[in-house]
C-alpha cells in the first residue's frame, strides 16, 4: 500500500520562522512519527481515475448555498472557482482582486475555465479542490493528509532552523547562484512572468530537485491541504482531521464542515514571490477555507505505519 512512497523518518525538529511572518512565529519543538508520503502532489490524470471510479462531485462544481453568502449577486452563484489572471501591467499589491478573478466554470476539468482541460496538462498538480475533495480521495486511495507538523517536518528535508528545504549548503537562499529550484513567481509580480523553465502557472510534478527526504515540489507549484485546523499563531498545532472522519455520502464519519471553517495549507505556490508574498518556505503557512478553491491550491497524501 505504500508502492511509490517516500519513507519520510520521524524525529524532533524546530518548526516555524521568527523572521517572516507572524502566524509563523514563535519557533517550537515538534515530535513526529515515521511517516510515508507521496513524492508529488496529486495529479490531474490521478483525480481523474478517482472521480472516474467514484463519480465525486467537487466543490467547485457545485453552486454556493446563498444562505453562506448574504448579499451576494445571485449571478455570480453559480459552479466556479478563483482563477489567476495576469494583470497587464505594474499594479498596487495591496488589492488581490487585480490578479484573481471569479471565473464560472472553473474547476479540476477546465483549470482556466471553460476551454481548457487538465487533459492539456496531466501531470500538473490538480487544482480547485476543497479541502473535502482532497479528504476524499485520500480516503479512496487509504491515505490522509498530513498534519501541519508533519508536513513542515518532511518540507525541511532533514535541516534544522534554515530558511528554505534545498541542501544544507545554500539552505538560507532563494536561489542560490541564481538557481530557480522551486516552481514560484519569477519577475516583477503579478504582470511579468520571467520563469526560465517557462512554468507561467503550474508545472508538472516533479519537474524540480527533491529535498532531501526525497520530495518534490514541497516549496511552490500549489499550496498544499493539511488536515490541521488552522490557528492565527505558530504556537499551538489546531486540531487535526483524519480523512475518515470527514462526513460523505459514499464513506460515512463524523466531522461536518461549515462554511467558516478553515484548515491550513502549506508549500506556498507558482505565485509566490520576493515582491509579494515570501511564502516559498517550509515554515510558511495560511489558513483556508474549506470551499475557497482557487488555481493554486492541491494536496498530496500520506500513510502513517
Amino acid at each position: 500500500m505504500t508502492e511509490g512512497m517516500v519513507l519520510v523518518p520521524g524525529g524532533t525538529t524546530t518548526i516555524g520562522n521568527d523572521h517572516f511572518y507572524p502566524e509563523e512565529r514563535p519557533l517550537r519543538d515538534v515530535t513526529v512519527g515515521d511517516v510515508w508520503f507521496d513524492p508529488t502532489p496529486v495529479t490531474n490524470a490521478e483525480f481523474a481515475r478517482f472521480v472516474e471510479e467514484t463519480g465525486h462531485v467537487t466543490v467547485s462544481e457545485i453552486a454556493p448555498d446563498p444562505a453562506d453568502f448574504p448579499g451576494a449577486d445571485p449571478a455570480l452563484l453559480v459552479p466556479g472557482s478563483q482563477v489567476f489572471t495576469q494583470t497587464p501591467g505594474p499594479v498596487h499589491l495591496g488589492d488581490w482582486t487585480q490578479w484573481w478573478r471569479w471565473q464560472p466554470g472553473a474547476q479540476w476539468r477546465s483549470p482556466q475555465g471553460p476551454g481548457s482541460s487538465w487533459e492539456e496538462i496531466p501531470d500538473h498538480p490538480v487544482v480547485h479542490v476543497g479541502w473535502e475533495d482532497a479528504t476524499a480521495y485520500a480516503r479512496w486511495a487509504g491515505k490522509d493528509l498530513a498534519t501541519e507538523a508533519e508536513w513542515e517536518h518532511a518540507a525541511r528535508g532533514g535541516l534544522k532552523g534554515r530558511d528554505y528545504g534545498w541542501d544544507a549548503a545554500y539552505a538560507d537562499e532563494l536561489s542560490p547562484g541564481g538557481e530557480v529550484l522551486a516552481d514560484t513567481w519569477q519577475g516583477p509580480f503579478p504582470w511579468r512572468s520571467e520563469d526560465p523553465h517557462g512554468h507561467h502557472r503550474t508545472a508538472p510534478v516533479g519537474s524540480y530537485p527533491a529535498n532531501g527526504h526525497g520530495l518534490h515540489d514541497m516549496i511552490g507549484n500549489v499550496w498544499e491541504w493539511t488536515a490541521s485546523r488552522w490557528t492565527d499563531s505558530h504556537h499551538r498545532e489546531g486540531e487535526s482531521v483524519p480523512a475518515a472522519a470527514t462526513a460523505s455520502p459514499c464513506c460515512g464519519g463524523s466531522v461536518r464542515l461549515v462554511e467558516t471553517d478553515r484548515f491550513v495549507t502549506k508549500g506556498g505556490s507558482h505565485l509566490c514571490s520576493p515582491h509579494y508574498c515570501q511564502r516559498y518556505r517550509p515554515a510558511a503557512r495560511q489558513g483556508h477555507g474549506v470551499n475557497d478553491t482557487t488555481s493554486h491550491v492541491g494536496f498530496r497524501c500520506v500513510r502513517r505505519p
